[in-house]
């Protein structure tokens, strides 16, 4: 399968000057691109092909005095700027025609944009030097932070800048049958929540981190001094001041996903979790302890990962009614107010904890073979506190991590 490995850049002045000539280029031919297609549809013409875009928007624009400035960038970002749009046609007639989800039609780029990206590919002649930095056409070696080594020579990379003014390369890799785990016997069902981010089959209880939540009083501080601020470069630097403090919370979160479903995939040979509706609760008042949690990347990643290291995932539907069948005899005991945490099933008398029974019956409902033994009223375990701090240079890690996870 395919894999994209993300690594921290540090440009120079001058190098990040020039990837800004990239940024602005790539999205200049992106929108006179996308213009001419719009164009062509407006007065009923056929959609001029990419070969014709690229020579009228590349090729001959370098040679008039409004774009000669595109030749000061390698021709390979210019082309994936076209490639790029293709991909955004395509997926969107794709929606249309029921293939996938449905997306909106391309629209025009902007300077002001919180994500400017550039693709290289092995025409640029691109290449990682010996002593580690990233050598890049007309714009030079980019000092990179290795924190993990790849896995096999990549394809492409792409140079991405965030809201934050990060600087980011992002390798796509091809990975082959040898990262396969070895089997083991574990078999787990996940019930995700808020007040508990996962609750496993075996019992276990993870609470859930709410970065979002502890860092509500910086960001409502950041947000107000940037309220404040008149156009200029001191609101340029509120607003960068109030996207860094964002990027930390996201930037936890994500480790606290990663670390998390590594350790059940490594752990279990089988993993079935819960179709949630996420979309329909970040409609109600929970909305925003719903997207702190995060669920449906933490389930994306559990899903990616047992894919590449031989697990077996499975999703149940949202209308499985695991909160109200007892996992130890099966009768369906009716649904339950959410405040009601232990129950005492009326047919067989065992007493339950809501939400491990809920993981039980996910995992059964999923054709797992899991013990209900273990559904029974017990403490979870509660994780040490976790610290954020942001990437470094000097090697430190991003997060503190959760013993145990």
């Amino acid at each position: 399968m395919q894999l994209r490995y993300s690594f921290r850049l540090y440009p120079n002045g001058p190098q990040r000057s020039a990837l800004a000539r990239a940024f602005g280029c790539a999205r200049v031919v992106y929108n006179d691109a996308l213009r001419a297609r719009e164009d062509a549809r407006a007065h009923g013409d056929v959609f001029p092909k990419t070969g014709d875009l690229s020579r009228l928007l590349i090729t001959e624009a370098k040679k008039t005095t409004e774009r000669a400035w595109l030749g000061k960038v390698s021709a390979v970002v210019l082309q994936q700027s076209l490639r790029d749009l293709d991909t955004a046609y395509r997926n969107f007639f794709d929606g249309l025609g029921g293939k996938r989800p449905r997306m909106g039609a391309p629209r025009f780029k902007s300077r002001k944009d919180n994500r400017q990206a550039v693709r290289f590919t092995a025409n640029a002649r691109w290449k990682i030097t010996t002593g580690g930095d990233l050598s890049l056409p007309k714009i030079g070696d980019v000092r990179v932070k290795w924190s993990r080594t790849l896995p096999s020579t990549p394809s492409t990379v792409t140079v991405v800048k965030d809201a934050a003014g990060r600087y980011f390369a992002s390798f796509v890799v091809q990975t082959g049958p040898e990262e396969m785990l070895p089997e083991v016997a574990g078999q787990v069902g996940i019930d995700l929540g808020l007040s508990h981010f996962a609750i496993l089959s075996d019992g276990t209880k993870i609470e859930s981190p709410r970065f979002l939540r502890r860092a509500e009083k910086k960001l409502k501080r950041e947000q107000q001094r940037l309220a404040r601020k008149a156009k200029g470069n001191n609101r340029t630097k509120a607003r960068l001041k109030v996207a860094r403090a964002h990027a930390q919370v996201a930037d936890a979160r994500r480790e606290f996903h990663h670390q998390l479903s590594t350790r059940i995939i490594r752990d279990n040979q089988a993993v079935a979790v819960e179709d949630l509706a996420v979309k329909g609760l970040a409609r109600t008042r929970l909305a925003k302890s719903v997207h702190d949690a995060g669920w449906s990347a933490f389930v994306a990643m559990l899903e990616y990962k047992a894919a590449r290291y031989g697990r077996t995932f499975v999703r149940i539907g949202r209308f499985e009614p695991t909160s109200q069948v007892c996992c130890v005899c099966g009768i369906k005991d009716g649904p339950k107010p959410l405040h009601v945490r232990v129950w005492e099933c009326g047919a067989c008398g065992a007493v339950l904890d809501r939400d491990i029974n809920a993981a039980v019956n996910v995992a059964k409902a999923a054709g797992l073979a899991v013990s209900a033994c273990r559904a029974q009223v017990r403490p979870g375990l509660v994780p040490a506190q976790r610290g954020e701090a942001g990437t470094h240079r000097d090697g430190q890690t991003t997060v503190v991590g959760i013993p145990g996870l």
